[in-house]
């Protein structure tokens, strides 16, 4: 019996379609039979009861989290992710290497945590995979009613709440709630409400309970989009952010920035920094 070539693996992650919460559950569930070393747990639970996924791949003493759409309307970043999954995976069956590093060595030495999609009722949503006739549905109308200038559901970015979970964390979180509410979010809202306190939503609780269990070195937070990768928070700057930073740049071609200062709140990457003081990064992914 000959051994597996690279033209016997099928694809497993569709890149050409509008990905829900329903096809990425059935796509780990595919990985972790063609890749049995995975490790896939529920990391926790939307509003609307979702288990929320996370898939750890390696078995090394550093730690490092990469997560995905914790905004609604930036899914793609979920089929960001779980294909890079998939092609880790195969390149670790084939013994190849990642930017000149083996993929074996990485898997042996690193631990990588990845949550695909943090925000599943939202990308639901937006990829119309909810119901328009549903009670669910008429929850979003309900609160997009207020603000016409968002485009329904495309623009929508919050949870089923109406809450923003990318302002969700306490790093200076009344300075962005005072931000936001001068804009007009002073309720729940499709993007940019706050909520009513730090940590108040289970899904940004589930993240910040996530790292805590956890000894991450390094996090990745993925949004889309401008080709950017944000680094800092305030006056912050953790030991070799800025030096892993400009490799992240180098490798992608993605500038390195600093975070405007009317979305340099409450952010995860802002919290994650703040209180570890280690690099945390946000990557804007895609062209504008």
């Amino acid at each position: 019996m000959r051994e597996n070539s690279k033209e016997d693996i099928i694809q497993i992650v569709p890149t050409n379609r509008k990905y829900h919460y329903d096809l990425m559950q059935q796509n780990i569930r595919e990985l972790k039979r063609a890749y049995p070393f995975l490790e896939i747990k529920t990391a926790g639970y939307s509003v609307l009861g979702k288990p929320i996924p996370y898939i750890k791949i390696g078995n090394g003493e550093k730690q490092v989290l990469y997560h995905a759409s914790i905004h609604a309307n930036e899914w793609i970043t979920s089929v960001l992710l779980m294909k890079f999954i998939e092609n880790f995976c195969k390149a670790y069956i084939f013994n190849q290497t990642l930017q000149g590093y083996s993929v074996r060595e990485l898997f042996k030495n690193i631990s990588l945590y990845i949550i695909p999609m943090v925000n599943p009722d939202g990308v639901d949503l937006v990829t119309g995979n909810v119901d328009p006739k549903s009670k669910i549905y008429q929850n979003y109308v309900d609160i997009a009613y207020k603000f016409s200038n968002i485009p329904f559901p495309n623009g929508w970015k919050a949870n089923f709440n109406g809450v923003d979970l990318n302002l969700q964390f306490p790093a200076e979180w009344k300075s962005a709630k005072k931000i936001k509410f001068a804009q007009g979010f002073t309720t729940p809202a499709p993007r940019d409400f706050v909520g009513e306190g730090p940590l108040t939503q289970p899904e940004a609780f589930m993240l910040y309970d996530f790292t805590l269990a956890h000894n991450f070195s390094l996090t990745i937070s993925y949004h889309t989009q401008g080709q950017e990768i944000y680094w800092d928070f305030q006056n912050i700057n953790p030991p070799r952010g800025y030096e892993i930073g400009q490799k992240f740049s180098k490798l992608s071609g993605y500038s390195l920035e600093e975070v405007p200062y009317n979305s340099s709140f409450a952010g995860y990457k802002d919290w994650y920094i703040q209180d570890y003081n280690r690099p945390g990064y946000t990557i804007e992914a895609g062209i504008r």
